[in-house]
């Protein structure tokens, strides 16, 4: 067996576990990340300069290769490539500060009337900002602030965990739970 045997049964062995992500095989998936969450753990390192995020972006790219492995083609390219153009992705989204979160999918916009035109609209919204208010106080400081720089600053997962000081997927954990307190809180 030559080196290029090697490398072209690995090539079959990838493209056959991106095949069974594709069907479903969660076999497949975990196939997948034996073989390269070690060295993609590394590239997201270099990138990035801090492990936790590194580990969260290759989470993050194995729930991305989770979801497209369908659209894989092995006569399009290696899967090798594929993977870690996902990878090298969502860790450039990262450093970019791209990576929104949606945080007002749960909460109508404040629409205030201008001209007067509906002063019991006004009233209403204005209420529900103070609503907002006393259950935002509620909350811990560390989590506020997090709910605070998130919405009125627009910063990312990323850019909150740095600011911060804590584990992305903290960050994003803290979010999630504080939108849920909020939610209950307003109900």
């Amino acid at each position: 067996m030559t080196a290029g045997d090697g490398m072209t049964e690995r090539r079959a062995e990838l493209a056959q576990a991106l095949d069974g992500c594709a069907r479903g095989d969660r076999a497949c998936l975990r196939r997948l990340y034996q073989h390269l969450a070690p060295q993609m753990i590394g590239v997201a390192f270099r990138l990035l300069r801090r492990k936790d995020l590194a580990e969260e972006v290759v989470h993050d790219t194995f729930v991305r290769i989770w979801e497209k492995a369908g659209t894989f083609d092995p006569a399009r390219g290696e899967p090798t490539t594929w993977i870690f153009a996902i990878l090298r992705h969502r860790a450039l989204n990262v450093l970019r500060g791209e990576q929104r979160i949606d945080l007002v999918e749960d909460f109508e916009p404040m629409h205030l009337a201008v001209d007067g035109a509906d002063a019991e609209a006004m009233v209403i919204a204005l209420s529900e900002a103070g609503a907002l208010r006393r259950c935002l106080e509620r909350l811990e400081p560390l989590r506020r602030q997090a709910i605070v720089l998130a919405y009125a600053r627009g910063l990312t997962h990323g850019e909150l965990a740095g600011r911060l000081g804590i584990p992305l997927g903290t960050a994003k954990s803290w979010i999630r739970r504080s939108l849920l307190s909020l939610r209950q809180c307003l109900a």
